[in-house]
Order: structure tokens, then sequence, then C-alpha cells
């Protein structure tokens, strides 16, 4: 009660308490602090949690690029979007050998279709010209899902008239190409995520490979590097150590990083053989100062794809014997009873006193028989 009457003594010691907390508070909490659920807030406040360390591997970061050597071999890389992909990829690919320098002049919306945008079969002989490569890599055709304008008609995507009018589109990059002597590497389109865009990059895959066997160079096939094991669309798959990764964008069309070093994977083992081509004659198209090239055959199209081995003759020499074999010839005598009872049909000789030995049984005629004559019945004689 003593307490009780201090309090309503000191309205100013009540103000300050409900000032502080706008709670509406106990007797007992008033006299003797705040309650448990509050202290256990504050200590849980100051309370720090311990960090979790991080399971996820960080992958090694990448050595920094050499510089180039000024006589370094340029890689003229040209087409799209896809095609400014795949010269980030030959950059990491490249980045630690100063002989060779990737010159990327792709243009993201550029293609075949609309040469009012941009002309292709020009624009690549300015481009040689200024970069004096060693090879040409082209990979383009993603924006080419539409209309081709031909004077005052408009041609249909994929129709017949369409695909003549762009296999010739086409046909006249690659001989831009190859009139320079300038080794050709076109490098055929990905799957896509939309059904419809993965038809018709099939369609466009076969107009660029029968380009390619017009004016000469390799194509390269890269479709199944991004399909899966149903031959459908893969956003994600085996990059070139083997390991998962994301090889495309959310949007399944463009690349992702894994994505730009896996499709440069395919063109890098041409592209060594081309660097490395001391015995291949070399050319100097360009005038004094290009750097030695290799050029290939022309009209001959290097396909990139395994030869099947035939199983009859594997050497392909006529031959039809494996390494090491040697005839023998068959004998002309059975050697073993069982040879002869399966190739002539003997049977072996029988032993005597086995159930086949019939040899040295004496049969006893009764002395009437003959006298009785036969018996013509089948009455049972006793």
């Amino acid at each position: 009660m003593l307490a009780l009457a201090l309090l309503v003594a000191s309205p100013s010691l009540t103000g300050a308490a409900f000032a502080q907390d706008k709670k509406p508070r106990t007797l007992m909490e008033m006299l003797f602090g705040g309650s448990k659920v509050e202290k256990k807030e504050a200590v849980t406040k100051n309370r720090t949690k311990p960090k979790k360390k991080s399971t996820v591997a960080k992958a090694p970061a990448e050595p920094a690029p050499l510089v180039k050597l000024d006589t370094a071999k340029p890689i003229l890389v040209v087409g799209d979007f896809l095609g400014a992909g795949l010269a980030n990829g030959l950059n990491s690919v490249f980045s630690q050998n100063p002989g060779v320098k990737v010159v990327e002049r792709t243009q993201g919306s550029s293609g075949f279709a609309r040469v009012d945008v941009y002309d292709w079969p020009s624009e690549v002989k300015v481009l040689m010209r200024a970069e004096r490569p060693a090879a040409v890599i082209v990979l383009i055709g993603a924006n080419d899902r539409q209309q081709i304008r031909v004077d005052k008609d408009r041609l249909e995507p994929m129709s017949a008239d369409w695909v003549k009018e762009y296999t010739a589109r086409a046909t006249a990059m690659a001989a831009a190409v190859r009139e320079q002597k300038v080794p050709l590497i076109w490098v055929g389109l990905p799957s896509f995520k939309s059904s419809k865009m993965s038809q018709d990059a099939i369609t466009m895959n076969d107009i660029f490979r029968q380009a390619i066997a017009t004016a000469g160079g390799i194509y390269v096939d890269v479709w199944d590097g991004f399909v899966d094991e149903r031959g459908g669309f893969a956003a994600s798959g085996p990059d070139i150590n083997g390991q998962p990764a994301r090889l495309r964008a959310a949007d399944g069309v463009n690349l992702a990083k894994a994505g730009e070093r896996k499709i440069a994977y395919y063109v890098e083992r041409h592209l060594q053989k081309l660097i490395a081509g001391e015995t291949l004659p070399a050319l100097d198209p360009l005038g004094p100062g290009a750097p030695p090239i290799v050029a290939f055959p022309g009209g001959i199209a290097l396909i990139d794809r395994t030869v099947p081995v035939s199983l009859v003759d594997p050497e392909l020499d006529g031959g039809g014997e494996l390494l090491g074999m040697s005839a023998t010839s068959k004998p002309t005598e059975p050697e073993s009873l069982g040879d002869k009872l399966a190739i002539e049909g003997v049977a072996p000789a029988a032993q005597r006193g086995r159930a086949d030995d019939f040899g040295g049984m004496t049969y006893v005629v009764p002395s009437d028989a003959l006298a009785r004559g036969p018996e013509t019945t089948t009455a049972i004689t006793p």
C-alpha cells in the first residue's frame, strides 16, 4: 500500500514510464522491470549468429591473357550475336597463346535476310583487306527467320523461293572469302528452345553445308553438343571437361559462358591445324606483310564428321583377314571316333559284353522249326 501511495503521489514518475513504453504495463513490471519476453528479445538481438561456411567451391580464376606479339596471326570472326559468343570462347582458348589473336567483327542483328541492314558478302571483303586474317570463321543465321525482300516480292521464310535466295546469299558469302584464298571455317547453328526455331536452324544448316561444298572449306557441326539424349534442346549439359554446366541463357537462344567455350572447342582443333600447317602450301594473296595462311583445295568441303569404319575390311585394302590371323588346312580324315560318327556316319566298334555287342551271340534254332513252317496266326503257342 505504501508503494502504491508513492506511485500515486509521483505522477511524473508514472508519466515517464508510460512515455518510454507505449504498451500497457502491470504494477509488478513497473516496480521490478520489464517482462521476461522483453529481456529474452534483448538478449537475442545482442547475440551474434555464427556465419555459415560456404560449401560451393569457387571456380579457379582464369590467368591473365598474355600480350600478343606483333607477328600474331589474326583470326577473323564474323556473323551475328552467336558469332560474338564464339569469339568470346576463342579468346579464352588462345588467351595464353601470344602468337594468335582473335579479331571479332560481328554484327549482332545482322544476317543474310536483310542486306539493306548489313551486306555480308560485300563487307567481309573490306574486313579481310583491313585485318589480313589467317582464317575466317563464320557463325550466322539466328536472325534470318524472316521474310526476304527481292525487288518488290517478299519471300516467306522457309518457302521454296526463300530457300533458293538464301542459298545464293550464303554461297556468295563463302565465295567472297575463298576469292581471297583464305581458309574458311563455317560453324553451324546450335539447337534452340523453340522447336520451330530449331527446325528452321536445321534447314539453314543444310544450306550452309551446301555453300561450303561449293566454295571449299570446313563445315563444323555443333548440333550434338547442345541437345540431350533424345535430340531435344538442352539448356544445360556437359562442358568441355565433362562437368554439368549451364550452356544456354534463360531465353534459350543466347550462349552462356560455358556454352561459348564449348562451341569454341569444336573450332579449336581445326584452327590448331591451320596455325601449325608448316607442311601445307602458304599463300600471300593480300600483298606483302600478310601472315602466312593455308588454302584448302577449291570445291572440297571438309565436314566435321567421323568416317565410319568398315568391319569387313578395317584397313580398306581389300583384305579379308585380321592382323595376325593365319589360315590352317582342315584335316582330310576324321581324327577321333566322334568325328567319324559326325562326319562319315561310322559308329565305333562295339565292345564285347556291351549292350550293343551282337557279333558274338549264337542263336539255336529248334529242329522241328522248319518242318512246322512259318507261323501265320497270332495265337500264342504254349
